[in-house]
């Protein structure tokens, strides 16, 4: 590896095993996924994920982190991201976002889903399909040439097209054999962001965290769990994708899936 202005650029040796952390990251999101039900609870998801996990060698990313008391973010409905998992029982109608991080091989692994709990209504359902969507329009961005704030003004006008709103409290990030690497990728359009140019070799994690009313939003007494302001709902979508000389490659992809870049909307 090395580095271009502290964004570390990672070989394609490196690459590869950082497949390998992210697949195993998609797989136990897919395995998740399959779970969330009502009445199950977040504790449960909890307890699953790490397991999965263990048994397949890789070590939960996000357990102990900065103190982080759990291997899963679970955020339920108006709960943006950092939920900690515990006795609260899904409810039909809920949403529920997964975010999950694995070590393995020395690298990291990260990405995020947002599952309905049976069936939604079609506000509800369009807030996540737009979140995913402009996941995969920065994820569009994410070429040599291109700037990093190309990604983050695509997922931006993807969401507020919709009539959505951006968090802009948390961002996207690089990552490799650390969790969090420079740069820091915002959702929106900043003109005082750090602003490269995309080269071969970069890994990023892209994260955008959309809620369905105001941008704004507040950490709870347990100082992790952030929510909206006006408690309305919240969507979370992340893959981890490397910059290559074509299209991006989604790292975090699961192996029925395309690794390249697949059709968004």
């Amino acid at each position: 590896m090395k580095r271009m202005n502290m964004i570390i650029i990672k070989t394609p040796q490196e690459l590869q095993l950082m497949r390998e952390s992210n697949r195993l990251v998609a797989e136990a999101l897919q395995a998740l996924k399959k779970l969330v039900a009502a009445d199950i609870t977040t504790e449960e998801l909890d307890r699953f994920a790490e397991d999965f996990i263990r048994r397949r060698g890789g070590k939960p990313a996000f357990k102990g982190y900065r103190g982080y008391p759990a291997s899963l973010c679970v955020s339920v409905n108006e709960e943006i991201v950092h939920g900690i998992p515990g006795r609260k029982k899904l409810c039909a109608g809920d949403i529920v976002s997964l975010d999950l991080g694995v070590l393995m091989n020395g690298f990291y692994g990260d990405a995020a889903i947002t599952v309905p709990v049976g069936s939604i209504g079609p506000q509800v359902r369009e807030l996540l399909q737009v979140t995913e969507e402009s996941l995969y329009r920065g994820i569009e961005q994410a070429r040599v040439g291109n700037r990093l704030l190309d990604i983050s003004r695509a997922i931006q006008a993807t969401v507020e097209a919709r009539g959505f709103s951006v968090v802009r409290d948390f961002v996207g990030h690089g990552i490799g054999r650390n969790l969090h690497e420079e740069p820091q990728i915002p959702n929106f359009y900043s003109t005082t962001a750090h602003n490269p140019r995309l080269q071969e070799g970069m890994v990023f994690a892209l994260e955008p965290m959309v809620n369905e009313g105001t941008y704004k939003m507040k950490i709870l007494s347990d100082d992790w769990t952030a929510v909206t302001a006006d408690r309305k709902l919240s969507a979370h979508f992340e893959h981890t994708i490397a910059i290559t000389d074509s299209d991006p490659w989604i790292l975090s992809s699961p192996d029925h899936e395309k690794t390249s870049l697949p059709l968004a909307g």
